[in-house]
Formats: C-alpha cells, structure tokens, sequence
C-alpha cells in the first residue's frame, strides 16, 4: 500500500502534439496514485489540439521558441519549475496502459531509497511492424530490475540504458547531480543515467511502469537517430568510451533475425537487413561527425536547430551557399 508521502509532477516536452496528447493527459488525470501537477513545455508551432481535457488536475503550459528547444536544457527547464518529490518525463505519443504508471514509480522509490532514476516499459502500438514490435520486448522485457555498475561485464552499454519517453527522478537528485548535459544533440536520459552508474549509484527498469509507444521509421530515420545517438556518445567519452555499443546492436540483429525465421517471415529478413544497414550507416558517420563537411552533417541529423548553435571548424563550414541551412 503506497503511503502517499511524494508529489509527482508530469513533464511533457510538446511539438506539433496529435491526437495521443490528449489520451495521454486524459489517462494521467485518471491514475490511481494522483498526479500534482502536468506540465507541458510547447514549442510554438501553431498547431494543438483544441479541446483539452478537463483540469482535475492542475495544468500549465509553458511556451518556447523552436531555437530554445533542447533535449537536455528544455527537460531541465521543466525540472526547475517544478517543486514536486518526483518528477515524470514522457513524451507527447506515449499513452499509459493503465490507471497504475504513476504509482508503479512511486513504489520504486518507496522500496528502494538509494534508488533516483526510474524508467518504464514501453510496449508496441496496433500498427506496430513486426521487426520493431520485437525491438520493443528486446529493449523492454516482462521483468523489472534493478542496474549498477556491478552489470558492466554482463550488460555492456545496456547498463546505462534509459528513455525519457517514460522515466521518473528523485527532482532534488537530479538537481544534485547536475541534470542534464546542455546543449544536447539526443540521449541526454543515457548520458546522466550512465553518468550517475559510473558513481556508483543505481538505476531501476520498472515493468509495471508501462506506456504504448513505437514508431515505424523508415530507413532514412533510422539512419538519423542512429547519427544523432553516435555523437551524443562522441561528445561524451567520460561515459561511453570505454564501452562499445556495436555488439549490442549485432545482437539485437541476431535475435530479431531469429524471430522473424521462428515464425516463418523469413520475407522480413531483408527489411532487417536493410533497415540495420542504416542504422549501421548513421552510427558510423555519427561517430566521425567531427571529420564531416557541415552540409553532410546537417543532412544525416534529425536535429537541425542543435547545429546551429554548434560550432563548426574552418574544414566543417566549407559548404556551398543556399546548402545546409
């Protein structure tokens, strides 16, 4: 029985929000353990939906330029204008699957005091691919853990693995530990929980945390996000450099290949091929996007407006004019 001793605010980085928006808001009014406070931070873009649900729980909108908008320094934003014990990040498109998301992160932190970070599962929508429907349970599987820096030898870079579209923190550790890094290209949830295993602190997976969400990249996306991830782990080699993230992904391959053959898609075997292809791609330019003429970079990532603010070498900015942006 959760004693209710914790305030939980909701924190929603918002961008052109559809329709899971308003399920989203919708199904945190209706948890079991009540939420204090939804705050969302929107990047103006002239498009929301127009009928909200009712305020039973209070609500606030904070509004930002696109040029503001960061990974890192936006979810800190949000952070610092929250008073509440626990804070919730999720993203506009994951809705919860049940009235216990909130609670199920609440009872983490009442089990487990030395315990700050928290993360859900998230589970594959209706439409959901077969291929990404498998990455789903290959990332988020039934049973919830708890992850050290004692799981290095056994997990790899899975130790450190975390995702912002769910996840909860203790607000005044994250506060204490610095946050977020800022700027930040992606993977800034990756980055403090690898930071914060690497001290010696622990991190939970909680199952019975579980939001719907999933997408169906196209090879062009996959190689985007998969550039982006590589450089967030370029700029950061006080975290990932002493630890390879390529045989995760060759595993990843391999399990889903064998899947996919269990259940007689051997037809899907050549997406698989394809679509692990780009992202092998964009990890490889990611990892050399220091090497990289500035228009190549800003077409391989999936977010311009970081590189505007970044700055490049004389070599990097040779770029012919009207390109690039």
């Amino acid at each position: 029985m959760l004693t209710r001793q914790y305030t939980v605010d909701v924190i929603i980085p918002t961008y052109r929000p559809g329709d899971e928006l308003v399920a989203l808001i919708r199904a945190l009014q209706e948890q079991e353990y009540p939420v204090h406070q939804i705050l969302m931070i929107d990047t103006e873009s002239g498009v929301f939906p127009e009928e909200l649900p009712d305020e039973s729980v209070r609500f606030r909108i904070v509004r930002i330029r696109p040029e503001e908008f960061d990974h890192g320094g936006t979810r800190m934003m949000g952070a610092r204008l929250s008073e509440a014990d626990i804070i919730v990040y999720m993203t506009q498109d994951a809705v919860p699957v049940d009235d216990r998301l909130i609670g199920s992160f609440v009872s983490v932190f009442e089990q487990h005091g030395d315990v700050g970070i928290a993360y859900g599962r998230q589970l594959p929508r209706e439409d959901c691919g077969v291929i990404e429907r498998f990455t789903r349970l290959f990332n988020y599987p039934e049973e919830s853990r708890i992850k050290s820096k004692d799981d290095l030898g056994e997990l790899g870079i899975k130790a450190f693995f975390c995702s912002d579209v769910c996840a909860a923190y203790r607000r005044e550790y994250l506060l204490a530990a610095g946050g977020f890094v800022t700027p930040a290209i992606f993977n800034e949830d990756m980055i403090f929980a690898g930071q914060r295993i690497l001290a010696g602190d622990r991190i939970a997976y909680a199952a019975g945390a579980q939001v719907i969400h999933s997408h169906n990249y196209t090879g062009w996306q996959q190689l985007q996000r998969n550039f982006d991830l590589a450089v967030s782990q370029t700029q950061h080699p006080e975290v990932f450099g002493g630890i390879s993230s390529e045989g995760e992904g060759i595993r990843l391959v391999k399990e889903t290949a064998g899947y996919l053959f269990k259940r007689g898609k051997l037809f899907l075997i050549f997406r698989l091929v394809f679509q692990s292809g780009c992202k092998y791609i964009g990890y490889f330019l990611g990892k050399r996007y220091e090497k990289l003429p500035r228009r190549l970079i800003l077409r391989c990532s999936a977010n311009r407006n970081y590189w505007k603010k970044y700055k490049f070498s004389p070599k990097q900015e040779q770029v012919r004019q009207g390109e690039g942006g």
